[in-house]
């Protein structure tokens, strides 16, 4: 695009209303200069940098288009602004075990990394991997990296919930073992202790905050007047003053009072409002067309409702502005008060053609975002919840009955881990279509409900049927690779490693021969069937061909242990770092009580059993422990737990030991 193009966007828009400015729109970005210096500083200077501030004021902004196109490229290294929440459809069972959060930070600092990739990554191992960059004279450049919202950690959301402190240690880890790591925070002010009952696991680390404040009345008509800059259009001498004067006044307790400074959310939703309604011809912004056009009092709300009347009339929607009020407010606000994602499909967006959606986004009520190759809307900005909840807009029923509309319901309800409306909303939803490919879906989707729930038989069942649908429809590669990989994890889950192997070698010729995920869980299914050795030829060929992968490096150091070679275990498990795998820790230990380092085989034990206190292969791991101690009565006691203990099972060679271990008394 040619400069003049890109000055002619520029104008065009010079208010960006609710939503967030962008890294490139600097141009337009005016009142935070001093901010931003002194932010991109402290963020330099310091390991760890917490931005906080009430919600309205700009953070977002502040490090996108105030921080960011200040820091020098040549002697930093700057990834992509990062998230720790994310939704998807994908079958759970196809990916490595990971941590969402972690997950989903590392798929927005690395958006165009396999998804399959990163979900086998540790915080750790992912900056570990990464190629270093040097400056001109030869030293290692800082790595800036950033976390906004980052009170999306703190919500509570069901299941999730466990993942928080592995989360948060996973973080520390990170910063305590790469000294060039700078990391970047932003959260809402009202989640800030939250944040901080954290901060002793930080101990060491410098850091700081820095609290964003509103912007006060001479940034503020910086902020009115600076985006105008390439405009045709300017304000009639002290017309900004006056809009800001009235910006500044606000209603507390039933009075009108005059403060020093104004929220910017508001100042942008006044001006972009003002903007949009000038006459054609306008090219003197008149106190006139301030009076009739920016709705200083209520601008938000009479913004809000201005962009959907419009909307509802454009496409005709049902019931008019007051229905589709009623619609934003029943998909994209969760029980707790907070916006919630949604996924937007190929014609339709929570059971709405997607023309109307975009509209929406066009009017900054709703944007978009991209996560595991799929796009998700969201409220473009918090402050509309309080514009949205009323009396008038408390959900109702909806009487459309799309399909959509249905899996939307039962993808709130497996968040919030009520399964049983899960699986109702998910069968109403295949109900209303004959689609193949959302039927697909919808199987797929239940598969991941059967798999929470540890129902592996009905999970089986579901993406087998998932595989058929895509087939059908002329997917006959990745997502039904996918969906075949879950299958042979389900077999393994089954304690049938002979049909998992099967399984997993169809997938392998669906996603490619040497897919890392898919040859590594192929490794597993060797292991469970009682053939280490074998397993431990494949994973030497794909760590070589691929590097060092974390759960290739899990799978190999657990096989070594077994094949006894513990040297070679604990060299691969000591290299994954926070690992949070149970049954690692558990080998780890093995490896280490083989080695004569008893003290330590006791301390990684005891993580291992605290972190998988019911896992068939930890609890045989110890028992190991205790009978290369001459502790035969305790071993067996772990023997009989381990073969009780729920899915996946032992695999054939421990089962072997396991017998063993118990004797001819059993």
């Amino acid at each position: 695009m040619s400069v003049g193009a890109v000055v002619s966007a520029s104008a065009k828009e010079p208010y960006v209303g609710l939503r967030a400015f962008r890294r490139d729109e600097s141009d337009k970005f005016f009142g935070r200069e001093r901010e931003a210096h002194d932010l991109g500083n402290l963020w330099q200077a310091n390991r760890l940098t917490i931005l906080y501030s009430a919600s309205g004021l700009g953070k977002t902004s502040l490090i996108q288009a105030g921080v960011l196109p200040l820091i020098r490229t040549y002697n930093t290294d700057v990834l992509p602004i990062g998230r720790v929440s994310f939704s998807s459809t994908f079958p759970t069972p196809a990916l490595p075990e990971h941590n969402p959060h972690v997950f989903a930070l590392l798929s927005s600092w690395a958006p165009q990394e396999s998804p399959i990739r990163l979900a086998g990554l540790t915080l750790r191992s992912f900056f570990e991997r990464r190629q270093p960059r040097f400056d001109p004279y030869g030293d290692p450049v800082s790595v800036l990296v950033a976390i906004d919202q980052m009170e999306e950690l703190f919500i509570e959301s069901g299941h999730r919930r466990p993942y928080r402190e592995w989360f948060i240690s996973q973080l520390v880890d990170a910063l305590k073992v790469d000294p060039n790591l700078h990391l970047l925070m932003s959260i809402r002010e009202d989640r800030l202790n939250d944040l901080l009952f954290h901060e002793f696991k930080l101990a060491g680390i410098d850091k700081v905050h820095f609290d964003l404040t509103p912007l006060y009345r001479p940034e503020a008509i910086q902020a009115v007047e600076g985006p105008l800059v390439l405009s045709t259009r300017s304000f009639v001498a002290g017309v900004s003053d006056a809009l800001v004067d009235d910006l500044c006044r606000a209603e507390v307790d039933g009075r009108t009072i005059d403060r020093d400074f104004v929220e910017p959310f508001r100042l942008q939703v006044a001006c972009e409002t003002l903007w949009r309604s000038l006459p054609k011809d306008s090219v003197a912004i008149t106190s006139d067309h301030v009076r009739r056009f920016a709705h200083i009092d209520g601008s938000l709300t009479d913004f809000g409702d201005s962009a959907i009347a419009q909307v509802a009339v454009d496409h005709s929607y049902a019931g008019g502005a007051s229905a589709l009020k009623r619609w934003l407010a029943a998909n994209f606000i969760d029980g707790s008060g907070n916006r919630r994602h949604v996924y937007q499909g190929q014609t339709q967006t929570a059971g709405v053609p997607n023309t109307l959606v975009r509209s929406l986004i066009n009017h900054n009520i709703l944007r978009t975002e991209w996560a595991m190759g799929e796009h998700w809307c969201v409220l473009s900005h918090d402050r509309l919840v309080d514009w949205l909840v009323t009396e008038d807009t408390a959900p109702t029923e909806s009487t459309e009955e799309s399909p959509e509309t249905h899996l939307l319901r039962a993808h709130r309800a497996l968040i919030e881990g009520n399964f049983t409306m899960a699986h109702e909303e998910a069968r109403r939803a295949a109900g209303f279509t004959s689609d193949l490919q959302l039927l697909g879906e919808i199987e797929s989707f239940l598969g991941n409900v059967a798999y929470t729930e540890n129902d592996f038989g009905d999970a089986y069942a579901h993406y087998e049927r998932a595989a058929e649908l895509f087939t059908q429809t002329g997917e006959t590669n990745e997502a039904v690779g996918r969906l075949l990989a879950a299958l042979g994890k389900m077999r393994l889950y089954e304690g049938r490693p002979d049909l998992a192997i099967s399984e997993l070698t169809s997938a392998l010729t669906r996603v490619g021969g040497d897919d890392p995920s898919v040859m590594t869980q192929l490794c597993w299914a060797f292991w469970y069937a009682g053939d280490p050795a074998a397993a431990k030829d494949l994973l030497d060929g794909l760590l070589l061909r691929q590097g060092n992968l974390p759960e290739a490096l899990r799978a190999r150091g657990q096989v070594f242990v077994d094949l006894n070679r513990p040297e070679d275990g604990l060299r691969d498990l000591d290299m994954l770092g926070v690992s949070q795998h149970p049954s690692a820790y558990a080998a780890r230990a093995l490896a280490l009580e083989r080695l004569g380092r008893s003290e330590e085989a006791d301390l990684a034990i005891a993580e291992a059993v605290t972190a998988g206190p019911d896992e068939a292969t930890v609890l045989m791991y110890k028992a190991l422990i205790l009978w290369g101690r001459g502790r035969r009565a305790p071993a067996a006691d772990l023997v009989r737990q381990a073969m009780a203990a729920p899915p996946p099972p032992l695999p054939a060679h421990l089962l072997r030991l396991a017998w063993e271990i118990l004797g001819p008394d059993r």
